[in-house]
């Protein structure tokens, strides 16, 4: 399957007391999705938005949200992020026990379907739920924070995923640490959805820090991601 690097300005990084223009701002930019953390004190050490933070700033973008749910339970909040306009809702397969039901709950309500595993997490745990997948999502840091340095070892996980994946139509998208030099990194390895936070936000020239990301990543994924990186 032939795809193309996808930007999601992870609004994590975004200043919070005017988070609307913040999103249209990156939008104008030329993010592709906008990716929004949901933290809940509990699965990761930090809280941050609900479903009515996400329903207050879909007005400011037609781009597709990436809603990532780093919360556990999930299943009880699904139709409630579903409501609040989220396109893409990716949960942890640590998060709860049943997770082909949470992947099917998330498809029965209209949105695309998305796996996430932190550093520790195998590959293993997406066999069996891969053909319902539209993306999968490795944490390149332990989840909770932003600003967090890139775990390199994370890329094997990712050459490993990109193999399992195949020609299926799934993004393998990768959240932390991201920027101009690990963008890179990741898309060589096979990555071509790349969360950045901090990357696209820091400096406030957020058109030419996406437009330099995505040139780095585009590079590298053309010379060996798109084969999964066999090496």
């Amino acid at each position: 399957m032939t795809q193309d690097i996808v930007i999601a300005a992870s609004i994590l990084s975004a200043d919070f007391a005017k988070l609307g223009e913040e999103v249209r701002a990156v939008d104008r930019a030329g993010a592709d999705w906008i990716h929004i953390d949901i933290m809940d004190g509990h699965f990761v050490p930090n809280i941050t938005m609900g479903p009515n933070i996400v329903k207050a700033i879909r007005p400011y973008t037609q781009k597709p949200f990436d809603v990532h749910l780093m919360i556990a339970p999930c299943d009880p909040y699904l139709e409630d992020f579903a409501e609040a306009g989220a396109d893409m809702v990716t949960v942890h397969a640590e998060a709860g026990p049943h997770l082909d039901r949470s992947v099917q709950l998330i498809r029965s309500l209209g949105m695309k379907a998305g796996v996430a595993l932190t550093p520790s997490a195998h590959e293993s745990a997406l066999e069996y739920v891969l053909d319902k997948l539209h993306r999968v999502l490795v944490m390149t840091v332990n989840p909770g924070f932003g600003g967090q340095s890139f775990i390199p070892e994370q890329l094997h996980k990712i050459r490993a995923i990109r193999r399992m994946i195949g020609d299926r139509p799934i993004h393998l998208e990768v959240d932390g640490g991201i920027h101009l030099q690990t963008a890179p990194l990741v898309a060589q390895a096979g990555a071509n959805a790349l969360v950045s936070g901090s990357g696209v936000f820091d400096g406030g020239d957020y058109a030419a820090n996406i437009g330099a990301i995505r040139s780095a990543a585009a590079s590298a994924f053309d010379c060996g991601g798109r084969q999964g990186n066999r090496r």
